[in-house]
């Protein structure tokens, strides 16, 4: 018996290290091949030739201030709100909780189309309030407006989970040893939360630099890696140089990411474990109460402005020019849209599932069993995350655009880079979960005379539920809101509902772009709704979105 339940775990590590190995690594490093082999031989000609020229050298070192920008201005913002939230007694706070999250699980370019119509050319507040027509909101300025608020919250999440954890019996103890409230800050809340800052920051700057969407539609003349990486590849057709450019791309991302994941994220400065015991107090003074409650108010009415705006978008006929009500966007945007929305609802359906039970899989093989390569195997699985949607498009389809792994222009190429790409978030939420289980559970199990996979089938799986359906509710946000990777692997047959946006957004129909955009949010909240029923009332939209 114990021999056949060491054959499962070897046939399912065997099976998963083939399955990463094809669908995560081997795209990877057919990307690299095709950089440093332009002709069929070794040259480092096509980084020689990006580097030589000022351009696309220029290129990079925007990509790099870019992120650099977003990470600080996220971070502080992300801070602000989440010290507000958790550390300070404030009216509303679960309804501000609520909204701060809305920009995750929002089409990654729907800010951007709220931000051209309320200040871009024809913006209702640059031109028809104010009055200016000279104003352009596209370039750097523009892309980290965006980007800032599309992205604070990644920050925000990461951050309320180190202030959470930090015992009030500490700051409970400096107040009344007589240390003022802004001084409690600056020496033991503040502190304390480095590690977090230092986590928020790296993965905003990774999330920054990799970014596609934003910098396609607002960037204008401010040039990134991952636009002129996909630009080259499928614009001007120079595979190699696309190639060279998405490696440069993610060098950076994968450093950042693995500062983050084995360095800092395992530094912590908290020295009080356990359910905090103190009372909490308020630990600002009234004043600064009130200015953190008027951030957290300003901060909420520009996010609900601007979803707002793109709800008014879908019924004013030309903006800028006709405010008229119609209801045309919404007739031309089902006629044209009709059968992405269909192809998007189903591609997310179908890997949504496979995704979450692959990620607890492997989170189960890699706390419960010990084999040669676990660390390997959790390496690698995490390994897409870290990779830049761009890279991972031009390495799908590089590598399988020929026999015998021909998937390009099928549903199935475009299901397996959502499963391998968005795998990792299930895969961090298993293993935090099933590290609070007690292990002795599993083992009666097993001693009774279960195998493995009745065991995790029916009693590790149950225990991990929430953590399982937040997997899932995050990998159908990433499924139905991609846009980097797939924008490389859509076909005739085969097109996605972000896809579309895009290309509405970039012939300016607004309008289209807004219904678009609605229809998918829409249809997110719904699956979120219906996840809710399955997780139960202890988990709410943010954090299923963890």
């Amino acid at each position: 018996m114990k021999k056949n339940k060491d054959s499962i775990t070897r046939i399912t590590v065997a099976v998963i290290f083939s399955l990463i190995a094809l669908f995560v690594v081997y795209p990877l490093i057919k990307v690299i091949i095709e950089s440093v082999m332009p002709n069929g031989s070794f040259s480092l000609s096509e980084y020689k030739y990006i580097f030589q020229k000022e351009w696309l050298r220029r290129t990079f070192f925007n990509s790099i201030k870019l992120g650099v920008i977003v990470a600080t201005s996220s971070t502080i913002v992300g801070y602000i709100a989440a010290y507000s939230l958790y550390k300070v007694k404030l009216p509303g706070r679960s309804f501000f909780r609520q909204i701060v999250m809305l920009p995750l699980i929002s089409p990654p370019f729907m800010l951007t189309i709220s931000i051209i119509l309320l200040l871009g050319r024809n913006g209702l507040i640059t031109k028809k309030i104010l009055g200016i027509t000279s104003y352009s909101i596209y370039g750097l300025h523009g892309l980290v407006l965006v980007q800032t608020l599309c992205m604070f919250p990644i920050a925000y999440r990461v951050l309320t989970g180190v202030l959470a954890r930090i015992s009030p019996e500490l700051e409970n103890a400096a107040l009344n040893l007589g240390s003022t409230k802004s001084y409690v800050f600056r020496s033991i809340t503040f502190p304390l939360s480095i590690p977090g800052v230092a986590s928020a920051w790296l993965l905003v700057f990774v999330t920054s630099i990799a970014d596609f969407a934003n910098p396609m539609v607002i960037a204008g003349n401010y040039d990134v890696l991952s636009v002129q990486a996909y630009l080259q590849f499928t614009g001007m057709y120079n595979i190699p140089r696309g190639s060279a450019l998405a490696i440069m791309l993610l060098v950076p991302a994968f450093i950042a990411f693995v500062v983050e994941k084995y360095w800092i994220s395992r530094k912590s400065f908290i020295t009080v474990t356990g359910k905090p015991t103190g009372a909490k107090q308020d630990m600002v003074s009234p004043t600064t109460k009130n200015l953190l409650l008027g951030f957290l108010s300003s901060l909420t009415f520009v996010i609900l402005l601007f979803y707002l705006t793109v709800i008014a978008g879908s019924f004013f006929k030309l903006w800028g020019i006709d405010y008229s009500l119609t209801l045309e966007h919404f007739k031309y945007s089902w006629d044209v849209g009709f059968d992405s929305i269909k192809d998007t609802i189903f591609l997310a359906s179908v890997a949504t599932p496979f995704t979450g039970m692959l990620g607890m899989i492997i989170a189960y093989l890699v706390v419960r069993k010990n084999f040669y390569g676990k660390h390997i195997l959790q390496f690698s699985s995490l390994l897409s995350f870290a990779v830049p949607g761009t890279v991972v498009g031009i390495g799908y389809v590089l590598a399988f655009n020929e026999k015998p792994f021909l998937l390009t222009g099928t549903a199935a190429i475009i299901i397996l880079c959502f499963i391998f790409r968005n795998m990792p978030v299930g895969l961090e939420a298993g293993i935090a979960s099933l590290k609070q289980i007690d292990p002795s559970i599993e083992e009666a199990s097993t001693d009774l005379g279960a195998d493995s996979a009745y065991t995790f089938r029916k009693i590790t799986l149950p225990l991990i539920k929430p953590a399982f359906f937040s997997g899932l509710s995050y990998s159908f946000v990433r499924a139905m809101t991609a846009v980097s990777a797939i924008i490389f692997l859509v076909s005739a047959r085969w097109n996605h509902l972000t896809t579309l946006i895009l290309a509405q957004t970039e012939i300016m129909r607004l309008g289209a772009a807004s219904v678009l955009s609605l229809i998918l949010i829409a249809i997110v909240m719904f699956v979120f709704y219906l996840m809710g029923k399955f997780i139960g009332d202890d988990e709410d939209l943010s954090e299923m979105m963890t």
